[in-house]
């Protein structure tokens, strides 16, 4: 008598996430639900230290399953961690499908697609950390102040100088007239002082 063993299919487990746990992940619920067999939702940055649902998700899968990701960005802090961890479930036979770029690694045709949309995506944070860089140089040589607007004028600093110079009021006093914190007050009259001298 032959017996007959039944074959393992695989499991086809899906991975969503959002930055925030105010955020909704009903769109990738709804997205990823056709294709999975199960979904593990986590909420947390992609490039934060720990990630649990996403090492627990990685740890737990087997020859023939496929990670199921809505896009590139949700699962992978970056398009080489897309590319190493590709490499690394492709040495265990766990395939990659990736929903909307309609990307299956476990066709050979896959994993070029995969390969060049994860260096299309390197290449585009490149460009876009290049033109950032060229903007707020160019910001900074037309004299632009970067960054959040300051909390006190320079006439208020000018004033709260005067008053402490001459002991008129103490700097708890004058950042409560301004109705700021009086570390935020001290600070600035810093850079006001070094302002004043050079």
């Amino acid at each position: 008598m032959i017996e007959k063993l039944n074959e393992y299919k695989g499991r086809r487990v899906g991975y969503l996430r959002c930055s925030r746990p105010d955020q909704s992940l009903d769109r990738q619920i709804d997205a990823l639900r056709p294709h999975c067999d199960e979904l593990h939702p986590e909420s947390g940055s992609a490039v934060a230290r720990k990630r649990p649902v996403f090492e627990k998700v990685i740890d737990s899968l087997q020859r023939g399953d496929v990670l199921v990701v809505l896009d590139v960005d949700r699962a992978f802090r970056s398009p080489i961690d897309a590319l190493l961890t590709e490499e690394t479930l492709s040495r265990r036979g766990v395939s990659l499908h990736i929903v909307n770029a309609a990307v299956d690694t476990s066709t050979a045709e896959g994993e070029f697609i995969f390969t060049i949309l994860t260096a299309q995506a390197r290449l585009e944070r490149r460009h876009i950390s290049r033109r950032t860089k060229e903007g707020l140089a160019a910001t900074r040589q037309r004299g632009t102040r970067l960054g959040r607007p300051p909390k006190l004028t320079e006439d208020q600093l000018s004033a709260a100088r005067w008053q402490i110079e001459g002991k008129l009021a103490t700097i708890g006093a004058i950042a409560a007239q301004y109705k700021v914190d009086p570390w935020t007050l001290t600070r600035s009259l810093r850079r006001h002082c070094q302002i004043d001298h050079n």
